[in-house]
């Protein structure tokens, strides 16, 4: 049997308590899997005399980053303390001492990708980082190895769970926004301050991990387009379900290669996506953090609660579904324990030198500007309940060369004056020709509040 694989684990919260559990509780399973005995060796916190859950032996505990990382009996180092500042310390320091990294950032991986990975290389060492993307679901796995054969051409991901929880709770039980975050806060599955999760940031962070390691871009967390939940009405979700549609918040990259295929009405080719690219941009990929409309029959229209589901589009395979737990101690951990695993056994090593992410190496594809993506899309307006208002909307639309597949308007309470919820869905136009048409919709007179708006994935 090969020596000994010692880890030093730096940051001991609710993950890194689940990694020390597997670590010092399946030491036989893991050197069984691995071919060697994989120890843990130290552990880094902020606070030594804070309780602790997991039965870690006192004498691995302590607050000094740099005696840990240049332990000479320690060969990883796993980071879980998030955030990009420390934690990039770090991982550089890390790998300058000689130690593989893995890591569950993803936040670092998005914002400081490049500098990581070429340090890494220089190194001649590994960074692993399974668990920075939907928790306990090996979608890095998959993307990096299952699907090497094919061109990934599109992926939409369920990437917040706790955003899921809450869309779950407001469509199935009718909560408000408010009542339903509270009772995501209440059951764990957001943060005191829930902003990164209902803003779409962290799904933002996770994308363009993704997209990497798919399409070669490394695109910073600010060239995202993004929308989250945090001012969703439930008004739209009441009709979007009446259109026969579930709002989820999606991450999602699309391409226009040749998968996913359909004809549209009138016999023109179209990509099946809710954000598609002008045919000629073969090398491009449009990425964004929205709500999106999905039919209630959608596979990810029906993942509920706090999972995580990734579907995934390659040129050969078709079309893919990855599912699971996206967050918490135990999917997470698994997940870091089975870098470490890899790590162990020397497939880490190579397919981190094979795969050459963020790196200039990889070009893959440019970004495409939003607004030349073309999609369908609901538009709901509060407007004066007066003649001539939906005369006014439709030829603002028809002036951007935006038809209307349906509208829907409901019909006013006698005693009238308040303004009345408008909704259209338009069919395919392209993304800065509606915004336009937004613009002069909001200048009317007669529309009584901004107009809002989503995208529609059919």
């Amino acid at each position: 049997m090969l020596d000994t694989l010692g880890i030093a684990l730096i940051g001991c919260g609710t993950v890194g308590g689940g990694v020390a559990d597997i670590l010092l509780r399946h030491k036989d399973r893991l050197a069984s899997r691995s071919g060697r005995p994989i120890a843990l060796r130290r552990v880094v916190v902020r606070d030594t005399s804070k309780l602790r859950d997991s039965a870690i032996p006192k004498e691995l505990i302590s607050t000094d980053h740099a005696a840990a990382i240049h332990d000479p009996t320690v060969h990883v180092v796993v980071e879980l303390i998030g955030g990009t500042t420390t934690a990039k310390k770090v991982v550089l320091d890390a790998l300058a001492a000689g130690k593989h990294v893995v890591t569950a950032n993803k936040a670092l991986l998005a914002d400081a990708g490049h500098e990581l990975f070429e340090a890494a290389r220089k190194a001649e060492r590994c960074v692993c980082f399974e668990a920075a993307v939907a928790g306990g679901v090996p979608i890095i796995r998959a993307l990096g190895e299952s699907l090497a054969a094919n061109q990934v051409t599109a992926i939409q991901g369920i990437l917040n769970g706790t955003s899921n929880f809450i869309l779950t709770a407001m469509a199935e039980r009718g909560m408000s926004y408010a009542v339903a975050l509270a009772e995501a806060q209440k059951l764990g599955y957001a943060e005191a301050d829930p902003t990164l999760d209902v803003d779409g940031s962290d799904a933002a962070h996770k994308l363009a991990v993704l997209a990497q390691i798919a399409f070669g871009v490394a695109a910073r967390p600010h060239e995202i387009q993004r929308q989250g939940i945090d001012t969703l009405d439930a008004m739209d979700i009441r009709f979007a379900d009446e259109l026969g549609y579930t709002i989820k918040l999606l991450a999602e990259a699309w391409t226009s290669g040749e998968g996913g295929r359909r004809k549209a009405e009138g016999g023109k080719d179209e990509t099946d996506s809710a954000f598609r690219l002008p045919p000629s941009a073969l090398n491009w990929v449009a990425l964004h953090v929205a709500p999106v409309l999905l039919r209630h029959t959608d596979l990810l229209a029906q993942v509920r609660g706090a999972y995580n589901a990734i579907l995934v589009h390659g040129d050969i395979v078709g079309e893919t579904l990855y599912q699971g737990p996206g967050a918490g101690r135990g999917p997470t951990a698994s997940s870091v324990v089975a870098d470490i695993i890899d790590i162990a056994v020397g497939r880490a090593q190579r397919t981190f030198a094979a795969a050459q992410l963020w790196s200039t190496a990889n070009k893959g594809f440019a970004i495409e500007p939003a607004e030349r993506v073309r999609s369908r899309f609901y538009l709901r307006l509060l407007v004066a309940d007066k003649p001539g208002v939906l005369a006014d909307v439709t030829r603002i639309l028809a002036d951007e060369e935006i038809s209307i597949s349906s509208v829907v308007q409901h019909e006013a309470a006698e005693s009238g004056g308040s303004p009345v919820p408008l909704v259209i869905v338009t069919h395919y136009a392209e993304t800065g020709r509606f915004k336009t048409a937004l613009k002069k919709i909001n200048a009317l007179a007669t529309v009584a509040a901004p107009a809002v708006f989503f995208s529609m994935g059919d």
